[in-house]
């Protein structure tokens, strides 16, 4: 028998990064407890994800269940060791005083989606459920779908994903890092916004800071939208090309308690357009040209991970240190 060629060899499976979009999601950071029982519990659930998943969707097959595990620079190396990603570092803070994306502990990150929340629910008591005092939970969101795609205020959000091919290869490592094809970057941050300041402007001030118009999601001829304004700030060229990444952010909050927020995560093939698009909003471009929706938006968490491949994720319950 004839070993297959490196060209022919099948690619490993990536984790859900790009699946359909959903109406619920549950968003769950962990930090991992000291000691190595705590790391060797960890490694052996990476190969219970994917059966634990498949069991609870099964129970509702057209709910769209799935789930995506990332592991925080740190993390890594506890872990797993090497060889580890290449451009896997921790969240890199900046911007200034009043207005800066901060970093916050974390070194597990699960991103479960779903049509429905009962899944998500189950989905992550029986992942919790198996790694015990092995973990903390630091920060657990529970996002849903704000009407036709609304963002929390009150936009549509995610128009320009990616979608098919595009998403795949904005989001998907390839041979630029062959022993981690198919896995990506994720990073996300947690938002709260003054909503009552924010619904005191007009229509026409949101739509400028925005970039976009309000009720129909068309982009602002350029020759009226600012220079500051958010969808300016977060479109990223390189050589002539826009560079993409896949965003499923989602609303949350609980209005007795007068909490009004965004779940903002990205995917990409590599960090460094979504902290180039932090940059532009919290430092500005040039500097001092920043994002005025963070005149209303506070980022409270932000943190930075790497999913594996499917494939890698199940293997990675062998590795050790």
């Amino acid at each position: 028998m004839t070993t297959p060629s490196p060209s022919t060899q099948r690619k490993p499976a990536p984790q859900a990064v790009y699946s359909p979009i959903t109406s619920s999601a549950i968003f769950i950071v962990a930090t991992l407890a000291p000691g190595s029982e705590p790391a060797e519990k960890v490694r052996g659930w990476c190969e219970d994800i994917a059966a634990l998943t498949r069991s609870v969707g099964k129970r509702v097959p057209s709910g769209n269940l799935s789930c995506v595990c990332g592991f925080a620079s740190g993390a890594w190396d506890r872990l797993f060791g090497g060889p580890r990603p290449a451009s896997l570092h921790g969240f890199r803070e900046m911007g200034v005083e009043g207005r800066r994306a901060v970093a916050t502990p974390g070194d597990i990150l699960l991103h479960i989606r779903a049509d429905q929340m009962d899944l998500c629910f189950e989905l992550a008591t029986q992942l919790l459920s198996r790694l015990g005092d092995a973990i903390t939970v630091v920060d657990e969101v529970q996002g849903f779908r704000y009407f036709d795609m609304r963002s929390m205020v009150g936009f549509v959000d995610g128009t320009e994903n990616p979608v098919g091919h595009e998403a795949v290869d904005f989001t998907m490592v390839g041979d630029e890092d062959p022993a981690f094809t198919n896995g990506s970057y994720v990073l996300v941050q947690k938002y709260l916004h003054n909503m009552a300041a924010w619904n005191e402007l007009s229509v026409e001030a949101q739509e400028r800071i925005i970039g976009r118009t309000k009720l129909s999601d068309i982009e602002l001829d350029e020759s009226v939208k600012p220079s500051s304004s958010h969808s300016s700030l977060t479109t990223i060229t390189e050589d002539g090309e826009e560079v993409k990444i896949l965003r499923d952010n989602m609303p949350f909050g609980r209005p007795g308690a007068g909490e009004f927020g965004t779940y903002f995560i990205g995917y990409a093939r590599s960090p460094a357009p979504i902290e180039q698009m932090l940059e532009n909003m919290f430092v500005g471009r040039p500097a001092g040209n920043y994002d005025r929706l963070l005149d209303f938006s506070t980022a409270v968490t932000g943190g930075l991970f790497f999913v594996p491949s499917a494939d890698l994720l199940e293997e990675l319950a062998e590795r050790r240190p």
